[in-house]
Parts: structure tokens; C-alpha cells; sequence
């Protein structure tokens, strides 16, 4: 009798450890991760979030200052890029973005969470990994941005609303001959600051035909600053939003919709705030389809 209720136990035991990431897949999940929150200065920390991030195994690929107070990072990994090269366009989710602001008083340093943005490019490493790795770098002390969080699930056919674009709804800036040709007419054209573009940085996949490169934007209704202020106004700051990025694919230059990536990064946006900024995804795709030599 004792036998059998050891085995009930043991079964019972197993079907429990078997359920776990069952629930843990169906866990919410939020677009940022929250490091530091409180007293400091943007140059004071600076330094201490760009040496975290080594610590823990990513390399800094570029940096800049989008607008007064707020200051972006980004990084990649030896791990983001090869899960990245296993997935078509898994490039977009070769990197992540660490931000310090101001907001009156206050500091705060946030980063992109991993987890969820791997979903939503639907790629088929879930980053549990590097999402570990960049918590312990910046400090995780909460996830933000959704507030009740998005399934992976969901996240993998994520749209704002009906009739609103998909992930593999991407716009197609322009095609050339060969990767290197696209390559080189999207650094020209950066180089050149058409449209009001910056190069922020570039990650290529090794083995893949495949790079992702991120682009500041100054000028017009899309232009990171201009955007930001209207919609970026909760309390704690999704400044990791940025900057855009172009994805340069076998030949050909794409853009993530501009009304799915800013409902990607900003899932609770009311639709009223949405229609203040209804002309950025046409003016975000003007502007980078200019720097892509696109016609």
C-alpha cells in the first residue's frame, strides 16, 4: 500500500515539473524591464550601465542622445546574434536597448525585455538566456509598459486591432542587386543624413545574408523626439523604444510598419493618443526609405 502511494506521489511530482513551462509560456509579458530608479544624473550613471552590460557578456554597438535628458544603448551578444541567425528577420531581435532618463528629479535606466520582443518577431529562440543576462547587467527591479502584460502566444500574432498590420506585414524600402549594394546604399544614404537620418548602429549575422541597423530621426512628423512627446508620457519611460531600424535582407531593405511597431512598444496606447501621431508611420517610412535610396 505504502508502495503505491509513493508511486501516486512520484507521478503526481512529474506531472507537476511537466506542467511548469507550460504555465511559464503562458506567463504575461511586458516590453521593458526596469533597472534603476532614483537619484543620479544621465553622465554620472553612464558609465556604470556601460560596464554592466560588458560584465555580463554584451558588446555596445552604439549609442546616442535622442532629445535633452535622455540617452540610448545599444548592445548585442555573441548569443543574440546566432539566435537571431536562426530566424528570417530574426535580425530585428539581434539587439537591445538600454536607456537612462530624466524625468524631473528622477533617473531611470530601462531596457527592452528580450522575452517579450522575441516573441513578437516570432523567433524561434525565446532569448530566456540573454533577458537573464541583461537583468543582472542593468539591475531588474520590475517589468513595465503593458499593464497586463501579453501571452507569447499572443504576442507572436500581435496586432493593435483589426485591420491594423502584422509582423510579416513589413515595408519594403528598396531592392538591389546584391547584399553588399543594399548595404552600401544604406550607409550612404546615413552617411548623407537624407531625410534627417543618423546611423546609430549596424549588426551583421554571420552565415546569414541578413543585418540590422538602427537609424535616428530628426526631422518631420516621424522624428524620434517629436513622436516620443506625445506618447511617451506614463510614468516611468519607454525611451528604449528607440531608435527605428532598418532590417537589409538578401538584397532588400525593410521597415517595421510604423502602426505595428509603435503599438508593439506602446501595447496601451489609447486610440485617441494613437490619431495625435496618425501621420508618423507614413513620415517614419518617408524618411527611411530616403536614407535606403528607395524610389
Amino acid at each position: 500500500m505504502l508502495q503505491t502511494h509513493v508511486l501516486a506521489f512520484c507521478f503526481f511530482l512529474l506531472s507537476m515539473a511537466q506542467a511548469v513551462p507550460a504555465l511559464a509560456a503562458d506567463q504575461p509579458l511586458k516590453p521593458y524591464l526596469l533597472g534603476y530608479r532614483g537619484p543620479g544624473a544621465v553622465e554620472a550613471r553612464l558609465p556604470e550601465v556601460r560596464a554592466g552590460l560588458e560584465q555580463k557578456g554584451f558588446q555596445i554597438v552604439g549609442e546616442y542622445t535622442p532629445y535633452p535628458g535622455a540617452h540610448v544603448v545599444v548592445a548585442t551578444s555573441d548569443a543574440l546574434k546566432a539566435a537571431a541567425a536562426k530566424s528570417a528577420f530574426g535580425a530585428y531581435g539581434a539587439v537591445v536597448r538600454v536607456s537612462l532618463t530624466t524625468v524631473g528629479k528622477e533617473l531611470q535606466v530601462a531596457a527592452t525585455n528580450p522575452r517579450y520582443f522575441a516573441a513578437a518577431y516570432r523567433m524561434k529562440d525565446d532569448l530566456n538566456d540573454a533577458a537573464a543576462a541583461l537583468e543582472q547587467a542593468i539591475g531588474k527591479t520590475a517589468e513595465f509598459g503593458a499593464k497586463d502584460g501579453i501571452t507569447a502566444a499572443k504576442l507572436r500574432k500581435y496586432h493593435y486591432m483589426m485591420m491594423m498590420p502584422y509582423f510579416d506585414d513589413q515595408v519594403k524600402l528598396a531592392t538591389y542587386a546584391s547584399q553588399d549594394e543594399a548595404l552600401a546604399a544604406v550607409e550612404a544614404g546615413l552617411a548623407a543624413k537624407k531625410g534627417g537620418t543618423a546611423k546609430v548602429y549596424r549588426v551583421d549575422l554571420a552565415g546569414r545574408k541578413e543585418s540590422v541597423i538602427g537609424v535616428s530621426l530628426s526631422e518631420g512628423d516621424g522624428a524620434d523626439a517629436t513622436i516620443m512627446k506625445v506618447i511617451d508620457i506614463g510614468e516611468l519611460k519607454h525611451t528604449p523604444h528607440l531608435p527605428y531600424e532598418v532590417v537589409v535582407s538578401d538584397g532588400s531593405v525593410y521597415m517595421l510598419h510604423g502602426k505595428f511597431r509603435i503599438a508593439l512598444d506602446f501595447p496601451d496606447l489609447t486610440m485617441g493618443t494613437f490619431m495625435k501621431i496618425s501621420g508618423a508611420p507614413s513620415a517614419i517610412e518617408e524618411k527611411l526609405k530616403a536614407a535606403a535610396g528607395g524610389k
